[in-house]
Parts: C-alpha cells; sequence; structure tokens
C-alpha cells in the first residue's frame, strides 16, 4: 500500500475523475480528504467510500476560503485537483464573460490554490488539464488554452516550491457523470465513436487517471511533467 499512512486531499473529489483518485488513494493505504462546492455532493461521495475519509466544503474560486483551510490544518502529503467548471464554445461564439469564467475557474483556480496549498517537502501537488493542450481542436481553443496555461503554471512551480513536487496529468475523453445529461443512444454514439478513433479501441475512466495520479504521488523522481492519459487521442 504505496500511500500507508499519508494525507491526500482531493479537490472535485465528489464525483469523476476526483471520486476515482480518492477511491484509489484509499484502496492504497491514505488518509483522504475529499473537497468540492456542494456540500451534498460531498455527503454522497463520503457514502460510497470506504476507509480513511472525510469530506469538506472547499472553493478554489475562493482565495480567502482556501487559505482559511490550509491555515487551520497540517500540512497535507498530496494534493490533487479536477475542480473546475468551464464552458467551451468557437472563439467568436462563447461570450465575453463566459471565457473569462472559464478561465477563473479553471487556471486562477489552479492559481489560487497552489498559492495556498501547504504541502509536506517531498509531496506533490497534481493539476488535471486534458489532450487539448497538445492537441487544438476547432471549437475549443479556449480549454486548450487553460489546460496549456496550468500546464506551463506547473513547471515553473515544480521549480519554485521544490522539494515539493508539481505535475499535471491530462485526460482525454472519460467517461463521467459529465455525460449522463446525454439521451442513452447519443451517449452510446458518442463514445463508441471515439473508441474507433483510438489507438486503444475504447475511451478512458476515472480508473484509468487514477492510476497516473497515484503515480505522481508516490514517485519521487517525478516533477514539472505532464502525463497524457488519453488512449492516443493527442498522436491520433
Amino acid at each position: 500500500m504505496m500511500l500507508e499512512g499519508q494525507k491526500v486531499l482531493v479537490l472535485g473529489g465528489s464525483s469523476g475523475i476526483g471520486f476515482g483518485v480518492a477511491k484509489a488513494a484509499l484502496e492504497q493505504g491514505a488518509a483522504v480528504t475529499i473537497a468540492s462546492r456542494s456540500r451534498e455532493k460531498v455527503a454522497g461521495a463520503l457514502a460510497r467510500l470506504t476507509g480513511s475519509v472525510d469530506g469538506t466544503v472547499l472553493d478554489t474560486g475562493d482565495a480567502a476560503m482556501l487559505e482559511a483551510f490550509f491555515a487551520a490544518r497540517d500540512p497535507f502529503d498530496h494534493v490533487f485537483s479536477s475542480a473546475a467548471s468551464t464552458k467551451v464554445a468557437a472563439v467568436r461564439t462563447l461570450p465575453l464573460e463566459d471565457a473569462y469564467a472559464s478561465f477563473n475557474s479553471k487556471f486562477w483556480g489552479a492559481y489560487r490554490l497552489a498559492r495556498a496549498a501547504r504541502i509536506a517537502d517531498g509531496g506533490s501537488l497534481t493539476f488535471t488539464t486534458g489532450f487539448l493542450s497538445v492537441r487544438p481542436k476547432a471549437g475549443a481553443a479556449i480549454q486548450g488554452a487553460i489546460n496549456a496555461g496550468i500546464e506551463g503554471l506547473a513547471r515553473g512551480l515544480a521549480l519554485e516550491f521544490a522539494p515539493v513536487r508539481v505535475n499535471c496529468v491530462a485526460p482525454g475523453l472519460i467517461m463521467t457523470e459529465m455525460y449522463d445529461t446525454l439521451a442513452g443512444d447519443g451517449r452510446k454514439a458518442m463514445f463508441e465513436g471515439a473508441a474507433a478513433r483510438l489507438p486503444t479501441g475504447r475511451v478512458g475512466t476515472p480508473d484509468d487517471v487514477a492510476i497516473q495520479a497515484l503515480a505522481f504521488m508516490a514517485n519521487p523522481y517525478m516533477t514539472g511533467s505532464t502525463v497524457f492519459v488519453d488512449g492516443g487521442g493527442a498522436i491520433a
């Protein structure tokens, strides 16, 4: 159990990729705190997890809340974040206020978290980005720019925060609750179409991303890195 006895904070841990990372860390013996903006989602996630786990309401959009949270606790060994809310559309279609809000949530949320987080020496901070940082897509320029910005930020932080390690995991299409609003046939067709285009022949799951997230936590020789967990989407 490679994380036994270590304290792990997972922001965005109530669903999707974050929930997968929290579950995997618990299975590896960590004491896990999951955080989300929604008290109801935190409670629902806690009901589905077993082990040394607790939850808290935390918003990466609120710098004062982040500062107060970390000031009241001993340093964590590892902090992982998948917390963000973005809107994606063509540049000339996406309202400027939505573009600003997307950057504020994902890029500046990562910046605020990095600024506030207290992490033990030799520990790690991991952000979630996405393969659009290196594989642009028409109509999604803003998402690619945000992801690339966070990856650049992480490389700088890896130097600034050493010996704390800073990395990014960059997923491709992952089956999460985000797609539950799609009609059954539409959801099935989207995933099957994506799988047919990927070298792996399938789309990803939160468990796939969690494998790499835990590797960043456990491997003391990884910092300033971005690893793509995208089924080959960046090269397909």
